[in-house]
């Protein structure tokens, strides 16, 4: 018995398929077109059917029934007035029509406040990126600065957040000097109190400046998975270092890429120097890094000058030979 071929839906479906997927994506398009203006007039008489209702819950219960009698007034009036209905309807319809339309703001460029900024930004790199030799400056003072700054973005509070800068083939971009520089005057004029990434390109001359997010601080002190000798000095980009830790922020697991300070007999770096200013955390990181050795068997000797009595809550603990709080004892 000779076999049946297979139909050429199944011998072929993949042309069909793809074929019906165009023609239902094209026919959705076109009703989308067609039907825009209903669309239009249906989210306006949403609009204000709700402002109706917020209007009727904020009318006080007494004066509700005044209100009432005063709209079927209104009603009738206008069935009664020749054309009323129609004009009524119509002036409803037009209504609808400009509460429903698209008012989303199309962002085509920098605003006002913004173009400020890049300007000053711009000014301020002139007298570093310019020389009298150069015929046709890339940087000059009253320049056009779209033409060095190849993208930018904005936060909400109109800071600068990302930046990409071109600057001239002559400018020393090898020298750590001339890139500190240009860092310190960008770090100033782009904001404080923010940590910034400049990323040089020397090969292309341009330089990426990106504002990093903050770090976290709701990691407190707690057990952390780390072997013998290496001691956690906080928490830092997940970008700078290769590992992450198992921690707990505000009660939630997650993993934090994490600073550590080895010790012990192969460690290049095994001394600390802590300085800070008062209520800087210098004595906060201090106790964390004794926990930690105490948590690995290490054995702690705190020798306080001031006498605050900040690191009192290791008295007693295994492992701490002593805690001297005064000149006296020290």
């Amino acid at each position: 018995m000779a076999r049946r071929p297979l139909p050429r839906i199944l011998s072929n479906g993949t042309t069909p398929l793809a074929r019906g997927r165009d023609l239902a994506r094209t026919a959705a398009d076109s009703a989308t077109d067609v039907l825009h203006p209903l669309l239009v007039i249906g989210r306006g008489l949403r609009v204000l059917a709700s402002a109706g209702r917020r209007k009727w819950t904020q009318t006080a219960k007494d004066k509700r029934g005044p209100a009432l009698f005063l709209g079927a007034a209104c009603v009738l009036v206008v069935a009664l007035v020749p054309y009323g209905p129609l004009i009524a309807l119509v002036t409803l319809m037009a209504a609808a029509a400009w509460h429903g339309r698209d008012r989303t703001p199309v962002k085509t460029g920098p605003s006002e406040a913004e173009t400020e900024r890049l300007g000053a930004l711009y000014e301020a790199l002139v007298p570093y990126f310019s020389i009298p030799e150069d015929p046709n400056p890339l940087f000059a003072h009253g320049g056009e600065w779209d033409k060095a700054f190849s993208g930018h973005a904005f936060d909400e509070a109109g800071r600068v957040t990302r930046l990409r800068i071109r600057y001239p083939a002559y400018f020393t971009d090898g020298e750590a000097a001339s890139r500190a520089r240009i860092e310190t005057v960008l770090h100033a004029k782009s904001g404080r109190g923010r940590e910034y990434l400049f990323e040089w390109d020397e090969e292309g001359n341009q330089l990426d400046l990106t504002v990093l997010p903050p770090l976290p601080t709701a990691i407190a002190a707690q057990p952390f998975v780390t072997s013998p000798g290496e001691t956690v000095l906080g928490f830092t980009d997940a970008t700078a270092v290769q590992r992450t830790l198992p921690v707990l922020e505000d009660g939630e697991p997650r993993d934090a890429p994490p600073v550590i300070w080895r010790t012990g007999p192969r460690s290049t770096e095994p001394h600390l120097l802590a300085v800070g200013r008062p209520g800087s955390g210098a004595s906060s990181l201090l106790r964390s890094i004794a926990l930690q050795a105490l948590h690995h068997g290490g054995e702690v000797l705190i020798v306080e000058g001031g006498g605050s009595g900040e690191f009192s809550c290791l008295t007693g603990r295994a492992g701490v030979l002593a805690v001297e709080c005064g000149p006296a004892g020290a």
